[in-house]
């Protein structure tokens, strides 16, 4: 008679309250090295100096050098990323540690409550730009290779990005030229959300993105809107009147053939998406269905952008050309070049008056659904559920695209894919007062140590599935 090997190896309550307190006593040198990696003011946007997005990475490879780390930086033709490789006991899996540590641009100096790239901490949230997206991410990495002592029990390779925030254009690159040395049996993707503070998640599914811009010409040159308003149309009217075809009544987005289906059923009431999105008073959500299909697996469309004159300096004046930018989202397995045609046609098929209507493809990225199932999945829940004090983790999707998920994906498909993260619904990432939450971060950190101890634990062939 045999016995049957477990999934999920035993784990003693006294290295996980061993592994807790050295994470708790590491954190606030974590929280020290995290601060003064924010205030570098890594904008990898082309209008912004790309010398502080150079010095991040060489601030980040010196973070992993500190913990024992053969560092290289490397450079295919767009912004500086940091790879590091720690050997674990022979035999053991590998684990490959993503993060980004480029930043959005801070926007407007006057939306912030705090300065943007000083951290400062109000009512236990850290305030600055980049400080949760992902700059955090990066120091999860760093505390959980602290936390073993420079002796992880598993292999690590931690890959940290340097242009996530303008859509990882060499990455490709990357992976096709150094893609063996990046090769792991478990992929920890940093750049996502918790559920809520107190409750992890692991994100499962992530929509795709198609970016246009569309074009409506009325007339050839501006005319006085008097002399010949009423009789001939006007580029912004009919643009407005295009843009306007692209929801329903209820506010579905209207594209025919578009991909869209139910997501995970889940606890999400209005007053949380009131309360999360900023709803001002009054106004209805829109759309119909669960609101968590609304925002993981059915289309969202949105006008991030309008070429028009400004009320300021308007002039009596017919506008010959209305142009907007739109973004938008997709089901997680639509194929993007597929869902630009549909919206190709229903733009130009729906152009008003007979004005001529041309769309241009602005950017594009797949979406993403795991199959998140077997021992690596059933670890990183289990760390998860140790880290949260016994909370149970739940798979998650997310509205936003992250693209460079897919990227992975396909050139690892062997490899088990966990998208993590150290958000929650109050982070704001991208906006104005963007903060990190300093308990559930310490939680993020311990979490990931924990699944390094974990993984190094599986039976010979548990990473398998």
């Amino acid at each position: 008679m045999t016995s049957e090997i477990p999934t999920t190896a035993p784990r003693p309550d006294e290295r996980r309250a061993e592994l807790a307190a050295r994470v708790k006593e590491l954190m606030p040198g974590v929280r020290s090295d995290l601060e003064a990696l924010t205030r570098i003011p890594s904008v990898s946007l082309d209008s912004f100096d790309q010398r502080h997005v150079d010095d991040s990475a060489r601030a980040v490879a010196d973070l992993l050098r500190a913990e024992g780390m053969e560092v290289r930086i490397v450079q295919e033709g767009g912004r500086p990323a940091v790879v590091g490789h720690l050997p674990g006991p022979e035999g053991a899996p590998t684990v490959l540690l993503y993060a980004h540590h480029d930043v959005q641009p801070p926007g407007d100096e006057a939306d912030w409550n705090t300065p943007m790239f000083e951290p400062t901490e109000i009512d236990g949230r850290l305030y600055a730009r980049g400080i949760a997206d992902d700059k955090a991410g990066v120091m999860a990495h760093v505390a959980a290779l602290r936390a073993h002592g420079g002796k992880p029990p598993v292999g690590v390779t931690v890959f940290v990005e340097g242009e996530e925030e303008i859509a990882s254009e060499s990455l490709p690159t990357i992976l096709e030229r150094h893609g063996d040395s990046l090769r792991a049996d478990a992929i920890v993707l940093a750049d996502s959300q918790n559920w809520k503070i107190g409750v992890p998640a692991l994100t499962t599914t992530l929509r795709g993105l198609v970016r246009v811009v569309v074009e409506v010409k009325a007339l050839e040159h501006g005319v006085h809107s008097g002399m010949f308003g009423g009789a001939v149309p006007d580029g912004l009217t009919a643009l407005a009147r295009l843009l306007a075809t692209l929801h329903d009544d209820e506010g579905n987005v209207a594209v025919a053939g578009l991909k869209s289906s139910e997501a995970a059923d889940l606890d999400y009431p209005e007053e949380v998406l009131r309360a999360e999105s900023g709803l001002a008073e009054g106004v209805q959500p829109i759309g119909s269905g669960s609101f968590l299909s609304r925002l993981w697996t059915k289309p969202s469309m949105t006008v991030i952008g309008i070429d028009a004159p400004s009320v300021a300096k308007a002039a009596n004046l017919l506008t010959p050309v209305g142009r907007a930018k739109l973004s938008m989202r997709i089901h997680p397995a639509e194929v993007p070049g597929t869902a630009y045609e549909l919206l190709k046609k229903h733009l130009e098929d729906n152009a008003p008056w007979g004005c001529q209507v041309s769309v241009t493809l602005d950017d594009e990225g797949p979406g993403f659904a795991a199959d998140a199932q077997g021992p690596i999945y059933e670890e990183a829940r289990a760390a998860f559920r140790d880290a949260w004090d016994g909370t149970d983790p739940v798979d998650i999707g997310v509205g936003g695209s992250i693209p460079f998920v897919a990227s992975f994906a396909e050139r690892f498909p062997d490899a088990a894919i966990l998208v993590t993260g150290v958000e929650d619904p109050d982070t704001r990432a991208h906006a104005a007062n963007e903060s990190l939450h300093l308990a559930e971060f310490e939680r993020v950190c311990l979490a990931e140590a924990l699944l390094l101890e974990r993984l190094g634990a599986l039976p010979t062939g548990g990473t398998d599935g």
